[in-house]
């Protein structure tokens, strides 16, 4: 084609567009004026609206509701005052896509007429005149009351600057902010307001399905861009207001393609996925075992299953109180106060913390989706994000205050609910204790609290059942200190009082000192107005700003400390009430630290023997900073209006307030290991958790957060945990043997963390069809592991089916740890089993006592060990040296060393130095219907095992654990990796005989 003919087409082209241009509409035009039509009205709310604390959320929106339907904000009669005309808040750039023209709007907002109350007028011209030379050397606060109403329309701009405002009704809603200075460290009151014609539209109490973040109140996500303003949070200037001098900042606008079809991002923020549940199948089709295993339990649910559901996440929002200074008031809040920033898309124009997902003709089938790898993004579906939701742990604990320790049930939920309502149970304390006063007990009931209604008995303690159902959480991780010179500096102050009581009765000093009086979540914290990071000199002024916290560079957060203080788990061994001793239930960062994986420092210098030959921190695993070719992740760690690649703001910060760095080694929050039937149940059935499916800021850019941890889990489970070989493979004199190589490739033992975690072996002896002839360690549907008739191996099952008795509860019968498997009726289960106190006489506990009790499922019944044949890491210690490094770390005597080895493996050498298991199996021929063409070996992992869920179901009664038994009855897991209740890992594949 010619050159000339190109500049023809393109002439036309322009040509059209400008026409279709000039014959687009202003939509948000109308008929009639948009007045106050009921001034009277206006009159008697006015006072309402200017004071947001003075009312619970439900009835301060009502009547905001009124005074916006009604156009109040627009009354010029009562000094009410607005910008010029609809102005652009950024550049709208035409873009040529496949032939033709797409505009797109790239503003902070969508275009915008703002309205400000005569309070606010009369502010900015006193303290923002449009004489520079006259602006006060110090900037004054906003008056309390004042408000400022930011209508949105279409973009671009110039379809609607040339009407009257006041013809106008906005398309998408209206940001606006009301000052009450005390409420809040910012001193705003933000929030979002939709015109629609259903009255309960903008109300947040009671939450809507979505279970997203409310539309308004006090420390709102609008403070990931108003925190960059220079002064008092607010951009307002005089230039733009109608009748004032100057005009406002003009954007490149090329109106040429419009493009009204896209939806502004501020919008797309209020217009949440609803979170349903799926179907539910009914019960003919409910996988069989698991019907007949649990049966009894499930005929107990109740008809009304809704009241099983746990309070929305709409509820979880503290903020911080104080207006001045940031204290311990505040010591800890919800991470809705942290999405702004630290979430990906928050803005709406730059997508750091992300990158384009993969097609997927479920997740992602026109490629147009991204992934977020914020911090936010990657931790909120975790099992960390989900600890304060996770309806196996409220089962375990209902077993635990009421069949295991009732005698002390308060104290027993104060401890449990300290790691996974940490928040919560932390900040009840601290404002519970008062001086010389002993720290009280945070209960379960406590975590259900809600703030709505009102006068709902739950209500004052909202806060801390928002917090404590908001999980391990941001400000639980990121006040934690180590160091010493911070711990001495900070242990006598009032935020770490309760945690020294929670050390004295977990980690008393005739067994432990310091970093192992912090075990079990008992860490020190610093000051509420510092929070610490892993990276050097991090921007201070919009946290400062939002919040009244100075963010910090701490190298302990490059540390295995960090996590070795919740992961080593101590416990009191109780008994009717009285406590008899003491034992390590969990000891996952111990077993790291003696073993090759061990790095051989902590935050306060090196420990004995060293860094190990493949020496890695918890989280150079656990929070991956590197992609999978190897190289480090680089983005900035927050999403932030800048100076310098954002559109231009009055009254903003300057790039060396706010310009972010790109951060080499930007660290995944994704904190999982293969506990992917908790994340089945959540995703399966939010409403129950009563959590969001979308990401709250990324939207539906994104694939939904949950999608990613799951597929973090299975990559996990099928190339970074563990792998299994068939090797020797011989049939010889009528008998077929092989050689079965478990290797771990995990830093602690596998599995780790509780001891009701399980793996086992699948060894299948297979025909020339692949049809097996023999099988160890074969299932049910359920996930119990069966015999050749498919009957329950000895200690699969603990209770009767009608949970009237426990099976021979004194024989404590379990598959023993084997070198040699030769029967079907055996299997390698790699697990740990413990035993409660003896039923009579005097009990003798310790990691020698001989079991004389019952096997048990309760943390806080560990009188003995029966069984601990996990599979140890490569390099583990011996003995002597574990000892050592105990020592080192705090725990005084041969305790820690002792409860790390394991436990009847017989003289197995694997178990000496670790790094995996080898076992044989053997094969009678003749006792086979036919004959054996290769030989299969398989690696299963259970979070869950069916005796673990049976005790729960038999111990346990009311709504936690009736929640846990209605998710197990209905979670469909037959197209998931953990089809039949077992998660896959990893397989030999079928070897040949001779191979």
């Amino acid at each position: 084609m010619s050159g000339r003919m190109t500049r023809w087409l393109v002439a036309l082209t322009f040509t059209l567009m400008a026409v279709n241009s000039a014959d687009a509409a202003c939509v948000a035009l109308q008929k009639s004026a948009q007045v106050p039509d009921d001034l009277a009205l206006c009159k008697r709310l006015d006072p309402i609206v200017r004071k947001p604390a003075a009312l619970p959320l439900n009835e301060y929106e009502e009547a905001l509701n009124q005074y916006f339907s009604h156009f109040c904000h627009r009354d010029t009669t009562a000094g009410w005052v607005r910008d010029k005309y609809v102005r652009d808040t950024g550049p709208y750039v035409a873009s040529l896509i496949n032939g033709a023209w797409v505009g797109g709007d790239r503003g902070t907002h969508a275009p915008v007429v703002i309205w400000y109350s005569p309070e606010m007028h009369a502010w900015l011209k006193t303290a923002r005149p449009s004489d520079e030379a006259a602006r006060p050397a110090e900037e004054p606060p906003v008056p309390d009351g004042a408000m400022i109403v930011k209508e949105m329309y279409p973009a671009p701009a110039a379809l609607c600057a040339k009407e009257d405002p006041a013809m106008l009704k906005p398309t998408s809603g209206a940001a606006f902010m009301v000052r009450d200075a005390k409420a809040s460290h910012d001193g705003w009151y933000w929030g979002w307001y939709g015109w629609s014609d259903d009255p309960k539209a903008n109300i947040d109490w009671p939450p809507r399905p979505s279970n997203g973040l409310p539309y308004q109140g006090f420390g709102q996500y609008c403070l990931n861009c108003h925190a960059s303003a220079a002064n008092n949070s607010t951009f307002s200037s005089l230039s733009n207001i109608e009748g004032e001098p100057g005009r406002p900042i003009a954007f490149l606008s090329q109106d040429f393609a419009l493009d009204l079809g896209s939806e502004p991002h501020h919008e797309a923020l209020t217009d949440i996925a609803p979170a349903v549940d799926d179907p539910k199948p009914a019960p003919k089709e409910l996988n069989p075992d698991v019907a007949a295993l649990f049966d009894y339990v499930f005929a107990q649910l109740p008809k009304d299953v809704a009241t099983l559901q746990m309070p929305s996440a709409s509820y979880d929002t503290v903020w911080v109180k104080e207006h001045a200074k940031t204290t311990e008031k505040s010591q800890y809040l919800t991470s809705d106060q942290c999405v702004g920033c630290h979430d990906a898309g928050s803005t709406g124009l730059q997508f750091d913390m992300t990158k384009p997902a993969p097609l997927d003709k479920v997740h992602n089938p026109d490629g147009s989706k991204l992934i977020n790898m914020s911090p936010y993004g990657t931790w909120r579906n975790s099992p960390m994000g989900l600890a304060g939701r996770d309806p196996i742990f409220f089962s375990q604990l209902a077993s635990e205050t009421q069949t295991f320790h009732p005698e002390v049930s308060p104290q027993v939920q104060s401890i449990c609910l300290g790691c996974h309502g940490i928040q919560g149970q932390r900040q009840f304390q601290l404002d519970g204790a008062a001086q010389g006063e002993s720290c009280p007990n945070f209960e379960r009931s406590m975590a259900d609290a809600v703030p709505y209604p009102p006068d709902n008995p739950t209500a004052e303690h909202a806060d801390f059942g928002a917090l404590a159902r908001d999980g391990i959480s941001c400000t639980a991780c990121h006040h934690a200190i180590f160091k010493d010179a911070d711990v001495a500096a900070a242990k006598d102050s009032e935020a770490n009082r309760c945690i020294i009581a929670r050390q004295d009765q977990l980690n008393p000093t005739e067994l432990a000192e310091g970093f192992a009086r912090t075990f079990t979540g008992s860490y020190f914290v610093g000051a509420a107005d510092q929070l610490k990071g892993p990276f050097e000199n991090p921007k201070q002024v919009p946290m400062k700003n939002a919040l009244g916290i100075q963010p910090g560079h701490d190298e302990t957060f490059l540390k295995s400390d960090l996590c070795g203080s919740c992961h080593t788990v101590h416990l009191p061994v109780l008994d009717e009430g009285k406590t008899l001793g003491y034992t390590f239930e969990q000891t996952t960062y111990p077993e790291w630290a003696f073993s090759d994986y061990r790095t051989g420092v902590t935050a306060n210098g090196t420990l004995p023997e060293g860094a190990g030959p493949k020496a890695q921190s918890c989280q150079a695993c656990h929070m991956k900073s590197h992609d999978e070719a190897g190289q480090p992740l680089v983005s900035k760690i927050a999403s932030i209006q800048e100076h310098s690649n954002f559109p231009e703001a009055e009254n903003a910060l300057g790039p060396d307030a706010i310009d972010l760095e790109r951060r080499v080694g930007f660290a995944l929050h994704t904190l999982v290991g293969l506990n992917v039937f908790l994340i089945e149940m959540a995703d399966q059935f939010p409403d129950f958790l009563g959590i969001p499916v979308q990401d709250p800021m990324l939207v539906s850019k994104g694939v939904d957060n949950i999608v990613t941890t799951r597929n973090k889990m299975l990559e996990n489970a099928e190339k970074l945990s563990a792998s299994i070989a068939v090797t020797d493979v011989t049939s010889d004199a009528g008998r077929l043997t092989a050689k079965v190589r478990v290797a771990s490739d995990v830093g602690h033992k596998f599995p780790s963390g509780v001891g009701f975690r399980r793996a086992f072996v699948e060894f299948r002896a297979l025909d020339a069809d692949g049809k097996p002839l023999w099988t160890s360690g074969g299932t049910n549907e359920a996930g119990v592991i069966v015999d050749a008739k498919g009957e329950p191996l000895p200690g699969e099952l603990w209770w009767e089916r009608d949970c009237s008795a426990r099976i021979a509860p004194l024989e404590r019968r379990h598959q023993p740890h084997y070198q040699r498997i030769s029967s079907e009726g055996e299997a390698q289960i790699y697990q740990e089993l413990v035993s409660t106190p003896p039923p009579s006489g005097e009990a003798m506990c310790g990691h020698d006592a001989a079991p004389a009790g019952q096997l048990t499922t309760s943390f806080l019944s560990i009188c003995s060990h029966v069984k601990d044949n996990r599979i140890l890491p490569s390099g583990y210690l011996p003995f002597e040296d574990r000892v050592t490094i105990a020592n080192a770390l705090g725990s005084k005597g041969t305790a820690l060393a002792e409860d790390t080895g394991s436990v009847a493996v017989g003289d197995d050498p694997d178990y000496v130095t670790g790094g995996g298991d080898t076992l044989s199996y053997e094969i009678d021929l003749a006792s086979l219907s036919g004959d054996v063409a290769s030989v299969e070996a398989t690696l299963y992992y259970q979070a869950i095992p069916p005796f673990y869920l049976q005790d729960r179901f038999c111990t346990a009664k009311g709504t936690d654990r009736d929640r846990l038994a209605y998710l197990t009855s209905q979670l469909k897991l037959d197209d998931t990796a953990a089809a039949g209740w077992k998660l896959k890992m990893v397989s030999s594949g079928p070897v040949a005989i001779g191979d």
